[in-house]
């Protein structure tokens, strides 16, 4: 009894801690559930805005997309410019930041000189987009009255600032645009669109012919390629093993021929109705129908293969060179879409001598090449053999591998909307105004 009794007196002391520790678990628990509950609700709002601004940036994405190829079906063949007074583009990749710096300030103290001395002949056109003295080119980026729009041409140049300068590519606008680089809003979404030269850069597709007797300049141009790019040995045996086993899935030719199948159906028999009777006038018949695909597929074929996990560009895709106005990697000089041919008016130093290693005296010829063209673009290949006479046998083993139009371009659209981003790149073939899709891909 005495028991009972101081049990119940301890229970009666101790019940404000009881009602105070279940009332703190209590609270524990309601203030999880609450926590728990606002996360969810929280992680649900962004899973549905996410939703949203990626539906947006998709939306925005495709109708860059119809914007781009309606541009590009204005253009017959994209115009290539004169750059007389220029530097040329082609060295760009492999100067550091150091020396692009250096390079700037020497080509703005040259230009100093240079405009001095055309303002005493009295001439005062330089044919240069960055020539402040210039007062007669329409396309003088340093005009505030320009009308073109070749580059910001609201905006003057600074010479006492040499990063003002643009070293234009052989459309005007950088390597390897054709045209400027446009940037808009669709709705919520931020677009930009890019449409590049694909015949500027060096063509993979080459690692896979199977022709044996250019197998060793093949080999000998992909490794002048990645010595240019600093791909070291191991990045390119790798790289030579993924291709060998993409050429034993399809091998690449430089001029294929479009596919023309055969395929055997039967015709129904005719029937003839006079009233309640009918009567069969033809038996059926095997008729033999022929369809044909265009080479283009081919294109397809490979610009799937290079895309896939047979192949790892992620080492490729590393920079070199990174800076706030300058990104170079081996990937950006690398076709991945089947092109067949390099423009020798748009590819720079490395992938020309890449495609001359076909005939010999590569580098001698891309030099030339590359003086050449800032005067005069070469109009043609026999245009390109005139004017280097002494090399016409190198540029005949070569000829089959070279053009001096491109026909190969990709079209990148990059949306943004929110956090949300979307991406699509279309590879094309035009001829004219004709342009025929080779492949897209989305992201």
């Amino acid at each position: 009894m005495e028991n009972k009794i101081l049990i119940s007196r301890s229970y009666s002391q101790n019940r404000p801690g009881i009602v105070l520790l279940v009332t703190l678990v209590v609270l524990i628990i309601l203030s999880v559930l609450g926590y728990t509950l606002s996360s969810s609700l929280s992680a649900m709002r962004h899973r549905q805005q996410y939703i949203i601004d990626y539906q947006a940036a998709r939306y925005g994405c495709d109708s860059a997309a119809r914007y781009a190829l309606a541009k590009l079906q204005d253009i017959n063949t994209p115009p290539l410019i004169d750059r007389p007074n220029e530097p040329d583009f082609s060295d760009l990749f492999a100067l550091n930041e150091v020396e692009y710096k250096q390079f700037l300030v020497d080509w703005a103290a040259n230009k100093k000189s240079y405009g001095k001395a055309e303002s005493a002949t009295g001439t005062g056109d330089t044919n240069d987009a960055n020539d402040v003295n210039d007062v007669n080119d329409v396309n003088d980026i340093n005009d505030v009255n320009n009308a073109g729009e070749t580059y910001n041409a609201g905006s003057a140049l600074d010479f006492n600032d040499p990063n003002s300068l643009v070293v234009r590519g052989p459309y005007g606008p950088p390597w390897p645009c054709i045209t400027q680089p446009v940037e808009f809003e669709i709705g919520s979404a931020k677009v930009k669109v890019e449409i590049e030269d694909e015949n500027a850069k060096y063509p993979l597709s080459w690692m896979l012919l199977a022709d044996e007797e250019v197998q060793r300049e093949v080999s000998a141009g992909f490794k002048t390629f990645c010595e240019w790019m600093d791909v070291n040995d191991v990045q390119i045996e790798s790289l030579t093993s993924e291709l060998k086993g993409i050429s034993e899935i399809k091998t690449f030719k430089i001029d294929f021929e479009p596919i023309t199948t055969s395929e055997k159906k039967e015709t129904k028999a005719k029937t003839v109705r006079r009233g309640k009777r009918s009567r069969k006038i033809a038996q059926k018949q095997a008729v033999e129908e022929k369809t044909t695909v265009p080479a283009s597929v081919h294109s397809s074929d490979f610009a799937k293969l290079f895309h896939s996990s047979l192949i790892d560009i992620e080492p490729l895709a590393v920079p070199t060179i990174a800076s706030g106005t300058r990104k170079e990697s081996a990937l950006k000089y690398m076709g991945l879409w089947a092109s067949n041919k390099v423009n020798i008016n748009t590819a720079p130093r490395q992938v020309l001598e890449t495609a001359f290693t076909f005939g010999g005296d590569a580098d001698r010829i891309a030099e030339e090449i590359i003086q050449r063209r800032r005067i005069k673009p070469f109009t043609d290949i026999e245009d390109l053999r005139k004017a280097l006479l002494r090399y016409s046998d190198s540029i005949k083993k070569s000829e089959k591998y070279i053009t001096t139009a491109s026909t190969f371009f990709t079209v990148r659209i990059t949306a943004t909307s929110g956090v949300a981003e979307a991406s699509m790149v279309i590879a094309i073939t035009k001829n004219g105004k004709k342009i025929e899709k080779i492949a897209v891909i989305s992201g």
